[in-house]
């Protein structure tokens, strides 16, 4: 459970908190808080703490003295303002907004407008004169309350408010006149009773109790669990509630509201960004239904309010540090402040904003590490589309977050997944986006919809996934029941193929072809790049530094001299994992059936022999890429028989062969081998340092290969630090007896060759009992490697190939695993193992180097652990090289320099 401050009460006044009680008051609050410090225009109000969040989700009620607590804190509201909270004739109205530690656009709840009652409502309307104003006040108030507080589904709503649409010709509440709004009042408290069997309650403090407790629930809602899963925010922390005095938006032209960025989000551009409605509520611009204008345009609408808004919005960017994101609203020509947090931002603008901070001497180099992650890097490095592919362009819209995404479309959440677990890459078309579509945007490569701007749930959501995402394309017209999209010429149905392009705002019809993205082209060489493109200098900038400030190595897997030099010009200090079972692969497959078949000790040999000649060949090569380098080389690791023909297709061969009086001799000896060698279970059987031991010569001529090639590269002048690992080494006996045949091949080749190349030899550490027992392993080892692939199946008795479509998905919904452990490494298991053996094995071996070789060592959340825990590189992929560069340098300086979460 996660631990918050204990100060025995529940709600706070937003004058006494501050930036640093996120854990108390949620971001939203903490941030509210602070804002109020700062003597910014915030509406007054209060915050109840996560706690009282954390206590009804245990005990299903609001904990004891929370009642006591908002009716004081209440009282203090209503004393500063002068009005009471639903008076008859001028009452006082609150919003009521989730706001949880990390931000989760969308995902919870909030409800305005609470204190408008059937009496209030005339007043309301009195005092401000404006009848439209108030009825649409309490419509708003009506369709939140029914939908978040009573469940009543929101297609009832909309059908008790269709008949005025129809009646006025309109398509929007705002269009209607106020009689036309009190009737659709009334048409919605009709249908709240019908669905929840009660009325509306009348009573402004039971609407604040229920909203509430509405509040504290939607924090468990599926679609919250969703994204929080998404975006690795623990489910313990719960939500906070902000109570706060409404400001009004919606009171005509001199009022309005929008979402300001303190630079842009998309691209990290400098200068003010966003979206601005006039005569219009927040949730208006954040839902997308109504399309807005850019926010420059605010200063020719209201000076006076675009000049306060750039001020504040200088203030805070200063204060936080960074990228800041702004709600206000305009009412009757007064500015006011609804809450800011760190922004949500591409990867691009990552980049650049924390280079561009550094160099406005806000933040250290160090820090600004820890404003960009391995993931987004990673980003960085996925295709883009060409300059001159010729695609025609099918609409144009609002670039919202970049990328290239290619994909067939999906009218709706679920066609989105159906597409995705079909194995095809889907773009999500919808008029916009809503919380319940998350599992949709999750599913899609992209998002396009019609209505909405830069600051709508679409494009905010999509930015914080890293999701191409293009926004207001409103010359396509959705059919969501038709399931089509129509633009002026051209019809667009469930299942074809659209591209967007995230950067440039564009759609197109069909498949557009991609290109290297321009990070990936500098680090194959491109080093003229640097003097072009500002983003591959940001990257290239904070990559250096990275290698500058980290402790931890990075080498790469790497089997073939193409990937030994990718991963070179990509920054690999090595190769940690050269798996020379891939040498086997292709024509070569017919070697390892000959050896299988082999009927005797020189038929055996001789087949050994071809294989030295290839092997050593494709080292030579590789020496020569990693030249001065280390490399290490795993022994075969597979079963053989893995590299025979599948045992069903054989016994179809035989069976035909003999049936049609044809006999396959060659299948009938290649079956009756395949048979012998047939295992239960294979992963537990005869591979790794057993087949070492059980089929003589065959680690000898691996090794005589490795010996030769190093010899051979060594007398062309050429450093070569070459290391051998015996794989799936479960107890010290079997690594002695694999290291003194290794040990004497490679005296043997010395002594013929005259050329002595040093050659260290470790074991993987991918059997629990390695792990437990590597005190006296390490005691025959010079290094030893996890596989944390075999490690993480061998410990949670898995088998990664049966049971990740089968049981994760499963396990996944509930909540049983955070993430996959064979994404990122199961630190309290697996982990736990991992901390053992690099203990125990320096207890046995104080020289002994320590690294990790499976795919958890480019897993930059796993990173980190594998920092902490002592070890001296990891390797990964050539192409994770510079995103595990990035993340040793973050691990490295996260204790001592201050983060900007994001989340």
């Amino acid at each position: 459970m996660t631990e918050l401050p204990g100060t025995g009460r529940y709600v706070f006044d937003f004058a006494e908190g501050s930036m640093e009680q996120k854990d108390l008051l949620g971001g939203k609050g903490a941030n509210l808080a602070e804002m109020t410090r700062l003597g910014l225009p915030v509406p007054p109000g209060f915050t109840i703490a996560t706690t009282a969040c954390r206590a009804y989700l245990e005990t299903g009620d609001l904990p004891a003295g929370l009642g006591a607590e908002l009716g004081t804190h209440l009282g203090r509201l209503e004393q500063v303002l002068g009005r009471r909270l639903g008076d008859a004739g001028d009452p006082l109205l609150i919003s009521v907004r989730s706001g949880a530690k990390f931000s989760m656009p969308g995902m919870m709840e909030t409800i305005l407008d609470i204190g408008l009652t059937d009496e209030s409502v005339h007043g309301l309307a009195k005092h401000s004169g404006d009848d439209h104003f108030a009825w649409d006040s309490y419509r708003r108030l009506l369709q939140m309350y029914a939908r978040t507080v009573l469940d009543v589904p929101d297609e009832l709503l909309q059908a008790a408010v269709s008949t005025e649409y129809a009646d006025w010709g309109v398509e929007t509440p705002e269009e209607l006149p106020a009689a036309a709004i009190e009737r659709a009042c009334a048409a919605l408290k009709q249908a709240i009773a019908d669905h929840a069997g009660r009325p509306f309650p009348q009573d402004p403090l039971e609407q604040l109790d229920l909203a509430v407790r509405a509040v504290f629930r939607s924090w468990s809602t599926p679609r919250a669990r969703l994204y929080r899963r998404q975006e690795h925010i623990p489910d313990d922390l719960g939500t906070a509630v902000n109570v706060m005095a409404m400001v009004f938006g919606n009171r005509g032209p001199d009022s309005g509201t929008g979402v300001a960025f303190t630079r842009d989000p998309a691209s990290g551009e400098p200068g003010v960004y966003g979206d601005y409605l006039q005569d219009a509520q927040g949730e208006d611009v954040v839902a997308g239904v109504r399309n807005t204008v850019p926010l420059a345009r605010l200063a020719e609408i209201d000076p006076v309010s675009h000049a306060g808004l750039q001020s504040a919005m200088s203030t805070l960017e200063r204060h936080f540090r960074d990228l800041c994101d702004i709600e206000f609203t305009i009412e009757r020509g007064r500015l006011w402040i609804l809450q800011t947090r760190v922004g949500k931002r591409t990867a691009e603008a990552a980049f650049r904003i924390a280079v561009q901070l550094v160099d406005e001497g806000l933040i250290t180099l160090d820090e600004a590490l820890l404003r960009v992650t391995g993931t987004q890097l990673g980003q960085l490095m996925f295709p883009r589309f060409g300059e001159r592919h010729g695609v025609p362009a099918l609409a144009h819209g609002v670039a919202a977050s970049p990328g290239a995404a290619v994909g067939v479309a999906a009218f709706d959440s679920a066609a989105a997944q159906r597409f995705a677990t079909e194995g095809r890459r889907v773009i999500l078309v919808r008029r916009e986006t809503n919380p319940d579509d998350l599992p949709g945007m999750l599913a899609a490569a992209g998002i396009l919809t019609t209505r909405g701007g830069k600051t709508s749930h679409a494009a905010v959501v999509a930015r914080g996934m890293g999701k191409t995402c293009v926004c207001g394309v409103d010359t396509l017209s959705v059919d969501p029941v038709a399931r089509r999209a129509v633009a002026a010429d051209a019809v667009i149905e469930e299942g074809d193929l659209l591209s967007l392009d995230g950067t440039a705002g564009i759609v197109y019809r069909g498949e557009v072809p991609v290109v290297a993205a321009p990070v990936v082209e500098y680090f194959d060489g491109r080093t003229d790049l640097l003097d072009t493109d500002e983003l591959v200098r940001a990257v290239d900038r904070l990559l250096q530094h990275a290698d500058a400030r980290r402790q931890l190595g990075v080498h790469a897997n790497a089997d073939t001299p193409d990937d030994a030099a990718r991963a070179r010009r990509f920054g690999a200090e090595g190769i940690g994992l050269c798996r020379t079972e891939h040498m086997f692969l292709g024509e070569r497959r017919q070697l390892v059936e000959r050896l299988v078949l082999a009927a005797n000790s020189a038929d055996q040999q001789a087949v050994l022999e071809e294989l030295l000649q290839l092997q050593r060949a494709d080292f030579v090569m590789i020496f020569r890429a990693m030249a001065g380098l280390p490399v290490t080389v795993r022994l075969i690791d597979p079963p053989l028989h893995e590299f025979l023909p599948d045992l069903t297709d054989l016994s179809v061969r035989v069976a035909v062969g003999r049936t049609t009086a044809t006999p396959d001799s060659d299948a009938e000896r290649l079956l009756a081998a395949v048979q012998r060698m047939h295992e239960s279970n294979p992963m537990l059987g005869l591979r790794g340092v057993r087949l070492g031991i059980v089929i003589p010569g065959l680690f000898a001529m691996q090794t005589r290969a490795i010996a030769e090639a190093a010899a051979e590269v060594t007398a062309e002048g050429t450093t070569v630090r070459p290391e051998i690992m015996v794989p799936l080494v479960a107890g010290d006996a079997e690594l002695q007896l694999v290291r003194r045949e290794i040990e004497t091949v490679l005296a043997e080749v010395a002594a013929r060759t005259g050329r002595v190349v040093p050659t260290r030899i470790g074991a993987m550490i991918e059997v629990p009992r390695a792990a437990l027992g590597a005190e006296r392993i390490a005691r025959s080892a010079d290094f030893f490697s996890f596989g944390t692939n075999d490690l993480t199946q061998l410990t949670w008795a898995f088998s990664r190939d049966d049971v990740e479509a089968s049981i994760f998905p499963r396990y996944l919904d509930a909540g049983i695993f955070a993430v996959s452990p064979f994404e990122s490494l199961d630190v309290e298991g697996v982990g736990r193992l991992v901390r053992i053996a690099v203990a125990e094995g320096r207890a046995g071996n104080p020289e002994l180097v320590i690294g990790v070789c499976g795919e958890h060592g480019g897993d930059p959340a796993s990173i980190a652990f594998f920092a902490d825990a002592g070890l001296d590189y990891v390797s990964c992929s050539p192409y994770r090289i510079p995103v595990a560069r990035l993340e040793a340098g973050r691990a490295a300086v996260a204790s001592t320099a201050k983060a900007s979460d994001t989340r």
